[in-house]
């Protein structure tokens, strides 16, 4: 099924809020098989939305938009709905009755502007909105167009999506194939290196699979997609394991959609071992990523943001003279960190970042990018210097995604010997 995605909102047009929505909905409708053969972001305007859906209709099938729905006047979607479809608006006590429950929720009073929510036009179909006051509206043409109109609060639209707006798609529209999924993650490898050595497999792939490359810093995804019956289950399966034997053993990070902190969580889960963090340069960022992940609580011993020389040294019991020798930038220092860390939270892995992240700070020797890291285990500790060019946000994500690799490689090396 081929659909399309209109954003309404100036903000979106102006920069000031992102369009996150299109590329969730998209994730969610692609493992039914279905097409999203465009994202347009419009103006809040009647005659943007007018234009924009009247392409959409002819088309796709289906039509979503979000965006719009608010209460005040800068919201136009429902009235220039109406004037499309040919309905009226009209009070809705069941709305009304549940924008009250979700204002009273918040602990807030009904004001008379959000009681506005209970007007829908009288021919669309209405499914409440579990989760805010504006209710989505469900309009279906005698031609089998359908046009769903959601809010666009990223949490509501995303919730009203999974819980009743997705069935109620596939429900309508049931689907026709099915789509196989595999997703293989490789790290510490160029896109264009893995291309090469992957390229005769790929060329010798059947029609039914297709294989996209998602290069993040330190990491590509490869997914392994495949249209058709349930025929091609047993087939898929095989092409996921020529491909995971085709990516050198090193290179290899994870054999399911999965992003380094996941996977870190996961090996230290089953290893039953715990992790802390030291980070200078990185602030913090690589202890945020691993909390990101459920479960890490079970794990994650603590860390901590040794950002100056005094807290390196009372803190982590770096050795003051080393400081000064070496600089804070330092392999010497950057291992005394990771161990320091090892020994303060009990943990039996640890990492530890020290660098210049930029824009200013840099010198020949040590450019802004320059970035020391550590791993120590009970084994003992190793560390290595990396260079990281581009902007202060860039650095600290390309080092904080190197270190959590680093952890993922002791981890595995650990199972090796």
């Amino acid at each position: 099924m081929k659909y399309i995605i209109i954003a309404i909102g100036d903000e979106l047009l102006a920069g000031q809020v992102t369009d996150t929505n299109s590329g969730a909905i998209a994730r969610m409708l692609e493992p039914a098989g279905w097409e999203l053969m465009r994202v347009e972001v419009i103006a809040d305007t009647a005659e943007a939305l007018e234009d924009a859906l009247a392409h959409a209709m002819r088309d796709a099938h289906v039509v979503l938009t979000t965006g719009g729905l608010g209460p005040t006047k800068d919201d136009r979607t429902k009235q220039t709905l109406c004037r499309l479809f040919g309905g009226t608006l009209i009070h809705s006590p069941e709305v009304l009755a549940n924008v009250r429950h979700v204002v009273e929720a918040r602990s807030l009073k009904l004001n008379e502007l959000t009681a506005l929510q209970s007007m829908v036009p009288d021919n669309a179909r209405i499914i409440q909105n579990d989760v805010g006051t504006a209710p989505i509206l469900w309009f279906e043409r005698p031609d089998n167009r359908v046009v769903v109109c959601m809010p666009g609060v990223p949490f509501e639209t995303l919730q009203m999506m999974e819980r009743k707006i997705k069935p109620a798609l596939l429900e309508r529209f049931p689907k026709r194939e099915t789509l196989i999924r595999h997703t293989v993650v490789a790290c510490n490898i160029s896109e264009s290196n893995l291309a090469q050595i992957l390229s005769d497999w790929e060329n010798a792939l059947p029609e039914f699979a297709h294989m996209a490359y998602l290069p993040k810093p330190g990491v590509v995804r490869l997914r392994l997609d495949g249209h058709g019956d349930e025929s091609i289950v047993c087939e898929m399966d095989r092409l996921r394991d020529q491909l995971i034997s085709l990516i050198p053993p090193a290179n290899l990070m994870a054999v399911a959609d999965m992003t380094p902190e996941e996977r870190l969580i996961q090996l230290l889960g089953e290893r039953k071992l715990t992790v802390a963090t030291a980070e200078s340069c990185t602030g913090g960022t690589i202890a945020s990523r691993i909390c990101s992940v459920a479960g890490a609580s079970r794990v994650f011993k603590g860390g901590v943001v040794a950002y100056s020389n005094e807290v390196k040294s009372g803190v982590l019991h770096v050795n003051p003279l080393d400081l000064e020798r070496c600089g804070a930038v330092s392999s010497t220092v950057v291992e005394q960190m990771a161990t320091g860390i090892l020994e303060l939270m009990q943990a039996d892995v640890a990492v530890a970042t020290s660098g210049i992240a930029g824009p200013g700070g840099g010198t020949p020797e040590k450019p802004v990018g320059t970035v020391w890291m550590a791993v120590a285990s009970r084994r003992g500790v190793r560390s290595v210097l990396r260079n990281f060019p581009g902007t202060r946000d860039r650095v600290i994500d390309r080092a904080s995604t190197a270190a959590l690799l680093d952890l993922i490689q002791e981890l595995s090396a650990d199972v090796e010997r």
